[in-house]
């Protein structure tokens, strides 16, 4: 796996955690137990700190980046789907970000929320815990509630899949 240090700021990666090796992981990054990154995926801990809750998945492509004064804090459970780019902002346990979507500086998704597919959550957005947005500028969506039922399982997949890429993964050349 590509996992780097910065100076002095280094990677912390539970044991049981486990990194693409076409991943990257640079600088003040931590990873939770359970949690997985996959390929492409890049977690990049410069300027300020990421972290990653236990079994939250990080799904292919995906960007994760930080400032100085904004960390990116990443809940327990969660699902960031395949490029998703999230930059700033906390994302509470159990919240799923769909595939495509942006989620910048200083927004707060709340437990157990959707961020749909291809979804712009600006700065400063506030999604509450179990409610949904949509669209480019994000919008919530009214009147629905997240059922957080219809989003167990995902995060024990990812994980089960992990251990299996761990144990079966090799690269033909």
């Amino acid at each position: 796996m590509a996992v780097y240090a910065l100076g002095d700021l280094q990677p912390d990666i539970a044991p049981d955690a486990w990194v693409h090796p076409d991943a990257v992981v640079i600088g003040n990054v931590t990873l939770g137990p359970g949690v997985s990154v996959w390929p492409t995926a890049v977690l990049r801990g410069d300027y300020g700190r990421i972290e990653v809750g236990e079994m939250s998945n990080i799904q292919d492509g995906t960007i994760i980046h930080c400032t100085d004064s904004e960390p990116t804090l990443i809940g327990e459970h969660c699902i960031v789907g395949h490029n998703a780019h999230i930059e700033g902002a906390t994302i509470g346990n159990g919240a799923l970000i769909s595939s495509g979507s942006i989620v910048l500086n200083s927004s707060v998704i709340g437990e157990s929320a959707v961020v749909a597919a291809g979804c712009l959550i600006p700065p400063r957005f506030e999604l509450p815990a179990r409610r949904m947005a949509m669209g480019a500028p994000a919008k919530i969506r009214e009147g629905y509630e997240v059922d957080p039922a219809m989003l167990e399982g995902n995060t024990q997949k990812y994980h089960d899949n992990a251990m299996r890429y761990r144990a079966e993964l090799r690269r033909l050349d």
